[in-house]
């Protein structure tokens, strides 16, 4: 509650503080920045944008009077959660990542040439004038005609040359580099830090006998990189300090040229050369435009400034500012750059240092999680991966790891950002794997997993505003390729949030069911609230357009009379044809027949919610009790992933899409629906038997999976596994190569396994607990309709715990050896001590 009361402090003072402001003349150029901006989203989106740097300061600010949740602000600098090393970093791999949701780092903690890696969430070539396949509804019906007859070779072929964009690239990019040149020699003592509590990296060791030291944060309040390098040498600090950025193909991405003595800029607009579009070069010669500043501030000795850097001799102590700011959230980034610099120079680095500390520890610590077992906090953190890859069990790593997956979801995702992409911020790259992309068949989503759970549902709202971008899109795509209403959403798409399929082969993107995954996210979002104006306002009409979408789509499969959608694949699939071949489309998919259940089970209880009558909800209605089940059983008790009992060249896949309606979706429960419950566990068990979950967040998946089971030692199986084969040193998760998915797949397996409430009117505690975690504590998770929920246990039998309502309600809580059924009143804690 102590966050809520410091949100509502910061608005009783907005009107003195702007105040404050227009007193010394910073606010006044305001309007005519707003004015010049351009409209590459939603007002309310960009509005959210403009506001950060004055508002966020205040509640920053106001953040310090006002303690955390769970930890008193009394409590020593240093948060306990600490991932550190007594070397460098060799490789982008090992570096710490820091980041304010749109600004971040990499810091390598170099001892002659520091590398800082820069990122900026929203640096893309290009929107083009990219638009829809050449398919339509014609070559839709002819499609389907083909599919009927049972020859999906010519259904794949047909599916991907009339309905998709074939091979797109298209990437998220580096906002470049800071290099930090110090030549430094005979170093003692080195040791590097990242501290999630405090979201600042630490790097210190001796050189020549001397104490160096190097500190380094992103401030939200801010909207700054800071960094603090201190020396105790008589010589001082003495280096160069310079920013560049990679060439594409070759050619110069940035102009960097000195402001006086004492500031770089760093200039540019994002291109892509390489590009490619329906599998063909096409050269990107445009896109975002950027700039970034860095400012430095010495103590003793001097600054002076070269051609294109800035030269150290003899300080004491030296503070480096980076703002950077691009076309996409503002036309006059440069004069924002400039605002933003300026705000910064009025304060003192420890100010601005408190009030980023303040400002993340409340979110970073409404909750706090104990596993018990020995701490092994004396060993590096590479080292202790490697002593779990050798057998050993590490539960604070497996603690470390979950508050890993918060840690950045609060660097990669703040209202007003982008949402977190395939590497939530960080990417070095040019042309990023993937292209660093926003991908909807389970990356996207899985990033998201843990924000509702695990305490921070305001890191929702980046992803609600690009779903209600990627509506609006779908519209054309629905109407132009499909003959459809309602919106259409794709398995793939980027910042410019184009609705188009892209993909060479049916099996890898011609993808039907995004739309509906991208719903549950909304729909969980009022689940885990209960706030039925935000049902009404925000999920009811992005619901609406999916859901007429699907009732559109779908065709009566002549073999049995039920709704189908066809043409449908499951998520980078195949099955064999008659023939042989390996083939992707069919009738009626398992995931898109659940996809699509879960789209009209949701839509037709929001209109009852919200008594809301409308001639889509009668038809979807009637749709709903003829749609074929989304779980069918075959010959060997397994659930089907296709529409009937093909023979599969990849029977260990790395997708489980066929469970979705199991999870992540809440359509099976184990009272209810102990058949299919059974079916998931030998599903899951045949994946597995033939090598499955092979990615990082394949294992994540499983994790999750295997809590629902609630089965506590499957899951943990899958949490060692997870450690021993796909987390890198930096504790980033690895596909490999890097995608950020499973790290947030991570937290969220490991809330399952602590608490579940996908059932109506139930909760359960400890369901999934491994003998591993026999005793501990975990204060902050929550469960649907706004349960605030702390445990502690000891020998895996619950000792009490607390759940703190938002609204009345009544509900059975399930635990290890025990249940009650109890009315919960908004507001008071109900305390249970079995």
């Amino acid at each position: 509650m102590n966050a809520i009361h410091s949100r509502r402090f910061a608005s009783s003072l907005l009107a003195s503080f702007f105040q404050h402001f227009r007193s010394r003349n910073t606010i006044n150029a305001l309007p005519a920045v707003l004015a010049l901006r351009s409209d590459p989203v939603p007002g309310a989106f960009r509005a959210g944008r403009f506001i950060i740097p004055v508002v966020l300061f205040l509640i920053s600010g106001t953040a310090i009077l006002v303690p955390g949740c769970k930890r008193d602000s009394s409590q020593p600098d240093g948060s306990g959660d600490l991932l550190w090393y007594d070397q460098p970093a060799s490789e982008w791999m090992e570096a710490l990542p820091l980041g304010n949701g749109r600004l971040g780092v990499m810091v390598f903690g170099d001892t002659a040439r520091e590398r800082i890696q820069l990122n900026d969430d929203s640096l893309w070539p290009g929107e083009e004038d990219w638009s829809e396949p050449p398919g339509g509804p014609a070559d839709l019906q002819k499609l389907r005609e083909v599919l009927i007859t049972g020859d999906h070779q010519s259904a794949d072929r047909m599916f991907v040359n009339h309905f998709s964009n074939l091979g797109i690239t298209r990437s998220h990019q580096t906002l470049g580099d800071l290099h930090v040149q110090l030549d430094h020699s005979n170093i003692t003592g080195y040791r590097r830090t990242l501290d999630l509590g405090r979201a600042v990296t630490e790097v210190s060791y001796r050189t020549n006998g001397h104490m160096f030291r190097e500190e380094v944060f992103v401030s939200h309040p801010h909207h700054a990189i800071c960094i603090r390098l201190t020396s105790e040498s008589p010589d001082g600090i003495n280096g160069t300090v310079m920013l560049s950025r990679p060439a594409d193909t070759g050619i110069p991405t940035v102009e960097v040229e000195p402001l006086g003595d004492r500031m770089l800029r760093m200039k540019g607009e994002v291109t892509q050369y390489g590009g490619t579009f329906r599998s063909q070069p096409a050269p990107i010669d445009n896109g975002i435009r950027f700039e970034t500043l860095l400012y430095a501030e010495n103590t003793g000795g001097a600054i002076t400034s070269g051609t294109d850097r800035l030269e150290i001799s003899g300080a004491s102590a030296v503070e480096l500012y980076i703002v950077s700011n691009s076309s996409w959230y503002t036309d006059a980034f440069g004069e924002l750059n400039l605002q933003e610099m300026g705000f910064i120079r009025e304060s003192t680095y420890e100010t601005i240092r408190q009030q980023h500390i303040a400002d993340h520890r409340e979110l970073y610590d409404r909750v706090q999680l104990d596993f018990g077992g020995d701490r092994f906090d004396t060993i590096p953190v590479n080292e202790r991966l490697a002593r779990v890859r050798n057998g050993m069990h590490d539960n604070g790593l497996e603690e470390l790891l979950y508050q890993y997956g918060r840690y950045l979801l609060i660097a990669s995702s703040r209202p007003g950002t982008n949402p977190a992409n395939l590497q939530g911020l960080w990417n070095e790259h040019i042309r990023a794997p993937w292209n660093a992309d926003y991908h909807l068949n389970i990356n996207l989503q899985m990033n998201y997993w843990l924000a509702d759970m695990a305490g921070l549902p305001e890191l929702n709202d980046p992803l609600y505003d690009y779903i209600d971008r990627l509506v609006e899109n779908g519209k054309t795509t629905a109407r132009k390729n499909f003959g459809c209403r309602g919106a259409f959403m794709p398995h793939a798409t980027d910042l410019w949030a184009p609705t188009w399929l892209r993909a060479a082969t049916a099996y890898w993107g011609c993808s039907m069911p995004a739309g509906g995954w991208m719903m549950q996210h909304y729909w969980y979002g009022f689940e885990y609230s209960g706030d039925t104006a935000f049902l009404a306002e925000r999920v009811y009409p992005a619901l609406r357009e999916v859901a007429t979408f699907y009732s559109d789509w779908l065709i009566r499969d002549p073999r049995d009379g039920t709704l189908v959608s066809a043409p449908s694949t499951s998520p980078e699939n195949r099955f064999f044809d008659q023939e042989g071949n390996q083939v992707a489309t069919c009738m009626g998919s398992a995931m898109d027949q659940q996809v699509i259940a879960e789209v009209f089970d949701h839509f037709i209880e929001a209109s009852e919610i919200l008594e809301t009558s409308t001639d889509i909800l009668d038809t979807i209605r009637n749709q709903r009790e003829q749609l074929r089940p989304g779980f069918v059983l075959g010959s060997d008790g397994r659930i089907l992933e296709w529409d009937r009992e093909y023979r599969e060249p990849e029977p260990g896949h790395r997708h489980m899409s066929h469970l979705y309606g199991f999870h992540p979706g809440s359509a099976v429960s184990p009272e209810k629906d102990p058949g299919i419950f059974a079916a998931v566990r030998r599903t899951l068990e045949h994946r597995l038997d033939n090598g499955g979950a092979g990615t990082g967040w394949s294992r994540a998946w499983l994790i999750n999976c295997s809590a629902r089971l609630l089965d506590g030692e499957m899951a943990y199986e899958h949490v060692q596994l997870l450690l021993q084969r796909s987390i890198a040193s930096n504790m980033f998760d690895m596909h490999p190569p890097f995608q950020i998915d499973g790290n947030f797949g991570y937290t969220a397996g490991v809330t399952e396994m602590l608490l579940q409430s996908y059932e109506k009117g139930v909760i359960r505690l400890l369901p999934a607990l491994p003998r591993a975690w026999s005793e501990g504590s975990v204060t902050g998770l929550r469960a649907r309709n706004n349960i605030e929920v702390d445990m502690q246990w000891d020998n895996g039998s619950l000792q009490q715990a607390q759940l703190v309502p938002a609204y009345d309600c009544k509900v059975r809580i399930v635990y290890p050896n025990g249940e009650q059924t109890v009315t919960l009143a908004a507001g008071v804690p109900f305390r249970l001590n079995p």
